[in-house]
C-alpha cells in the first residue's frame, strides 16, 4: 500500500516570517534609543547592530540603508507620540468636537508629564529642531495625515470648512503650546515652571480653556467678516 505523501504546511514560513518582523522591530526600537541620544550624524550602523546584539548587515537587509532606518524611526517615533488609528477613532466618533481635542491633547499631556520620556519624543524633537534630508519623510508620512485628522476636528469647533485659511493658522496656533512642552527641557519642567509637571489633570484643562478661547476668538473673528 503506497501512502500519499502530506503537503507540507505554510507554518515554518510563517514562523520566519514572524521572527523576521520582531527582528525588524527590535532594531527599530533600539536604533530609536541610539538616534534619541546621538542624533542622526553621529549614530552609527555598527552601534545600533552591537546593541541590538545582530549582524552588521541586518540593518540593510531590514531597511535598505542607515537613511532608510532612521526614516522609519521617525515614523514610528511620530506614532507613538500620536497613534493615528487612535486619533482617526476619536475623529469618527460621535459627540462634542471640544471633547474630541480633548482626547487628543490627553494623549500629549501624558507624554509630556509621564515618569519616563519615550525615545520617540526626543527623536522628533530632534529632527524638528535641526532637520536633516529625511525632514520630509516626517511630514509626509507621519506628520500630514494627522494633521488632515485634527484639521476635521478644529474645523467643527470653528463652524468653518476644514480648507479655510483660518482653520489652519488655528490648528498650528493650537498645536504650538504641545511642541514647546515637548521641547522644554525636564529641568524647566520640573524647577523653573513644575506646575507644568505636577498635575497631569490641571495642565490638560488648562491646555484646553487656553485652546478653544483662542480657537473662539478666530471664529468670532471670522463670522464678523
Amino acid at each position: 500500500m503506497t501512502t500519499v505523501p502530506t503537503k507540507p504546511t505554510a507554518a515554518p514560513r510563517r514562523a520566519a516570517r514572524s521572527d523576521g518582523d520582531a527582528t525588524r522591530q527590535h532594531i527599530l526600537d533600539i536604533a530609536g534609543q541610539v538616534f534619541a541620544e546621538r542624533g542622526f550624524a553621529d549614530a552609527t550602523s555598527k552601534e545600533i547592530c552591537a546593541r541590538a546584539e545582530v549582524n552588521m548587515a541586518s540593518v540593510n537587509y531590514h531597511f535598505g540603508s542607515r537613511g532608510e532606518l532612521y526614516e522609519a524611526v521617525l515614523v514610528e517615533a511620530h506614532h507613538h507620540l500620536l497613534q493615528p488609528e487612535a486619533m482617526l477613532a476619536i475623529a469618527q466618533a460621535a459627540g462634542d468636537p471640544r471633547d474630541k481635542l480633548r482626547a487628543v491633547l490627553a494623549r500629549i499631556v501624558d507624554h509630556v508629564t509621564g515618569p519616563r520620556a519615550h525615545w520617540g519624543s526626543r527623536v522628533v524633537m530632534r529632527e524638528l529642531l535641526s532637520p536633516t534630508e529625511h525632514a520630509p519623510v516626517l511630514v509626509h508620512k507621519a506628520i500630514a495625515p494627522k494633521a488632515k485628522i485634527l484639521l476635521g476636528i478644529a474645523s467643527d469647533i470653528l463652524g468653518l470648512p476644514a480648507t479655510h485659511p483660518g482653520v489652519q493658522r488655528a490648528l498650528f496656533f493650537m498645536m504650538s503650546p504641545c511642541l514647546a512642552m515637548l521641547v522644554a527641557p525636564r529641568e524647566l519642567r520640573t524647577g523653573v515652571l513644575p506646575a507644568i509637571a505636577s498635575d497631569a489633570d490641571v495642565l490638560l484643562e488648562d491646555l484646553l480653556a487656553y485652546a478653544l478661547a483662542g480657537m473662539e476668538a478666530i471664529a468670532r473673528r471670522y463670522r464678523q467678516q
